[in-house]
């Protein structure tokens, strides 16, 4: 079906089709309990896994980038995620 010729594009997939995954799980259990007590403590499970996801494949692209782009754009790329985590931080 698809021919990944990159290993860190299968990297980052994989870590999102699990990020999905776990996602889909607690969606189903959040059904399955059908209480809202339930619910928010998976929801505040799941809080734990986006950052930690985001932060997992931004490191397999930075890996895979690096060599690839100019230091001047990989210090942008950088930038541009620790800021990602400041604005999260501020809410």
């Amino acid at each position: 079906m698809f021919l990944i010729q990159d290993k860190i594009v299968l990297g980052m997939a994989g870590v999102r089709l699990l990020s999905a995954t776990i996602e889909f799980t607690a969606a189903m259990l959040m059904l399955v309990y059908g209480r809202v007590e339930t619910a928010f403590r998976i929801n505040a499970l799941l809080a734990l896994v986006g950052p930690t996801v985001l932060l997992t494949v931004t490191t397999l692209g930075l890996i895979g980038l690096a060599g690839k782009i100019s230091p001047s754009g990989m210090m942008t790329v950088i930038l541009g995620v620790i800021l990602i985590f400041i604005g999260i931080n501020r809410i």
